[in-house]
């Protein structure tokens, strides 16, 4: 019953929603935008939780390996400057990344951000994890991430779940993990402040 109640969460919520038509961008296009954030490889669990009752409604994983991506699986988020192949963001520049947080943050959810640092080489084994993973069907998203990072190096300990706050919990536990949380009050769901949101070049 809480498998069922937990999918019945993820598929209300929009962030874990199937997200309006997008297409598959092009290899080049993918390239133009490759963007690496300066400094150590990392991995960062970002989770979307309610401020109502401290449930999670979504979970993305941010690699910074040889360039930042975010797999965004069964993901509603949709922006023509940020392309886009089998729920993998392109291009996660700060601009992106403020915007991405911004889209899923109001005066229902927060947005908690997660980050470890990882060598260079657990860093590429997630991000070519990512982009062989395939689009992700709906409710799929925090298991899908976790059998992803199960499957890193060095995270073979994760255990598999339907709940974003579960992954969110066995993420606090990690030795040197780097927490923030983003709020917003505005109203709507992800995909009004996806439709209302302005990146910078």
């Amino acid at each position: 019953m809480r498998l069922i109640a937990a999918l019945a969460v993820c598929v209300t919520l929009a962030g874990c929603a199937p997200p309006p038509t997008v297409s598959y961008a092009s290899n080049e296009r993918v390239a133009s935008v490759a963007y690496r954030e300066p400094g150590p490889a990392t991995i960062t669990v970002l989770t979307m939780v309610s401020n109502r009752d401290g449930s999670g409604g979504h979970s993305a994983l941010m690699i910074n390996g040889s360039q930042r991506v975010i797999f965004d699986p069964a993901g509603s988020f949709v922006n023509d400057r940020v392309p886009e192949q089998q729920d993998v963001l392109y291009g996660v520049s700060p601009a992106v990344l403020a915007g991405y947080k911004s889209a899923h943050a109001r005066s229902t959810y927060h947005v908690v951000s997660q980050t470890v640092e990882v060598t260079p080489e657990q860093a590429e084994i997630a991000l070519q994890l990512a982009r062989q993973n395939g689009a992700v069907a709906r409710a799929f998203c925090t298991n899908a991430n976790t059998t992803l990072l199960r499957q890193v190096p060095g995270f073979q300990d994760i255990r598999t779940t339907f709940f974003p706050t579960n992954l969110m919990e066995q993420m606090a536990a990690r030795v040197g993990v780097m927490e923030e949380k983003y709020y917003e009050d505005d109203e709507g769901t992800i995909v009004d402040g996806v439709e209302n949101l302005v990146i910078a070049e």
